[in-house]
């Protein structure tokens, strides 16, 4: 190997790393619709003058040392080695469910080689829509939606780029450090840095009709989404003191699962059951999306790759639905506790050292673990509140999944524009049914609206 070889090599990140472990290799899977016919050749121009071509990791091959060691390689890049056109149709279904059958297809059974810098842009022509595929090598999804927005532009105004500064994030406000709050942090702390701790080793959920386990992520897809007005979850938020919009999504879904479980399974589960959702908490100092150029050369009070930690959010069914407003408040309350402890710092600092002392290998397998013993993954992106468009052309919506995982079901929201749409991708021999599991979540919100107006 020449000298200016190694030169160029870089070392992968910890986090990348490990999502590049067999048990946790992930791809985040982007669809953006446009409201327009597709012109390929605006298309093709627009990702060759991007900022993304810029980026060493998107003009990088991931290559392994003699003794097994992630580098990062510069290499030329070929367009059209990343793009996959397609010009036929799908499916005679509707275009959403189109899309959404191709891209839980691509969750399960379409690795990206190794050959090529690790990302790609399916065009799907007939359905006007690009469907970005990225490693979580390059970055998480706070990178990687900065970037992907880098090259697209405001509706209102087609000289600017979106809004990316943190628009439409709530930061977590600045603990007032009492004595009384600093030994709630400490023992908030303990008990789910130990809760993580078990969960990792041996304890595990009860079995229900949600539940997934090891070997799960080699199994046959579904996608299905559920689309929220951003209005409608404010509504709700304001008929709970201090509630955030985070409180709302999680009462969504802990009243959304309930109302599945009592369709799949009735009177099968206790009042009360418990089951554990996995989340990834954003570890920046600016929650919202971040200036790409700033990631880029270093200036960002940030920076640019995997920057998150994990939380374990225990869901509670509850049989009555009479008050949904309940199911908010339960929500709030479980939250807040969550935000006093350092769980989601501590559980990226003691994953980093596990990294450092024992490899990646290791550290995937704990990790796959978590996931086993769990039952579903949540996250959660603010996307740009104004319309926006690529390559001169409309944007109709951004929805994103990723790489199936042991999980039966995964959920993925992002807003756009004042709409939030969750994609929802599920083990279809465990979860035959997500669309009915989508209309349970919606028919959620309906609900709580329904009752905060009536407070």
């Amino acid at each position: 190997m020449e000298d200016s070889e190694l030169e160029r090599d870089q070392p992968l990140t910890p986090a990348g790393r490990l999502f590049l472990q067999p048990l946790m290799d992930q791809v985040i899977n982007c669809a953006i619709a446009s409201v327009d016919s597709l012109d390929i050749e605006a298309f093709k121009n627009e990702v060759r003058n991007s900022v993304m071509l810029k980026h060493p990791r998107f003009c990088s091959l991931m290559v392994r040392d003699s003794g097994g060691r992630e580098h990062w390689r510069r290499t030329e890049v070929n367009i059209d080695h990343h793009l996959i056109i397609r010009h036929q149709p799908l499916s005679d279904d509707s275009e959403d469910d189109a899309v959404n059958d191709y891209m839980a297809d691509l969750s399960f059974s379409s690795p990206l080689s190794m050959d090529k810098p690790l990302w790609e842009i399916h065009l799907l022509v007939a359905h006007r829509t690009a469907v970005f595929r990225l490693h979580h090598a390059l970055g998480d999804g706070i990178s990687l939606m900065s970037m992907l927005l880098s090259s697209c532009r405001r509706i209102d105004d087609p000289e600017k780029i979106p809004a990316i500064g943190g628009v439409g994030a709530s930061s977590s406000p600045r603990r007032q450090w009492g004595l009384l709050t600093l030994l709630k942090v400490i023992w908030y702390t303990l008990i789910y840095v130990l809760e993580l701790s078990i969960r990792t080793l041996w304890l595990r959920d009860k079995r229900t009709v949600l539940s997934g386990g090891a070997g799960v992520e080699l199994w046959p897809r579904k996608l299905a989404t559920s689309s929220f007005s951003l209005e409608d979850m404010k509504t709700v938020k304001r008929a709970v003191p201090d509630a955030t919009i985070n409180d709302v999504l999680f009462g969504i879904i802990t009243c959304g699962l309930s109302k599945y479980l009592d369709i799949r399974s009735p009177k099968a589960l206790q009042e009360g059951h418990q089951i554990t959702g996995v989340a990834m908490v954003n570890l920046r100092p600016h929650s919202g999306l971040q200036d790409f150029s700033k990631l880029m050369d270093g200036t960002s009070r940030t920076r640019w790759g995997n920057k998150f930690g994990m939380l374990l959010l225990p869901v509670h069914y509850h049989g009555d639905c009479s008050d949904p407003l309940q199911f908010v408040k339960r929500a709030k309350a479980m939250i807040d506790k969550k935000k006093l402890s350092l769980e989601a710092s501590c559980s990226y600092t003691i994953g980093n050292i596990l990294m450092s002392l024992f490899g990646a290998k290791l550290a995937s397998i704990l990790n796959y673990r978590i996931v086993c013993n769990t039952t579903f993954t949540m996250s959660n992106l603010v996307g740009p509140r104004e319309k926006i468009s690529i390559a001169s052309n409309p944007v109709k919506y951004i929805r994103v999944t990723s790489s199936s995982l042991s999980h039966a079901v995964t959920m993925h929201m992002v807003s756009y524009a004042g709409t939030a749409d969750m994609q929802i991708l599920v083990a279809k021999d465990v979860i035959p049914d997500p669309k009915v599991l989508a209309k349970c979540l919606e028919d959620a919100l309906v609900e709580m609206k329904e009752a905060a107006v009536k407070t």
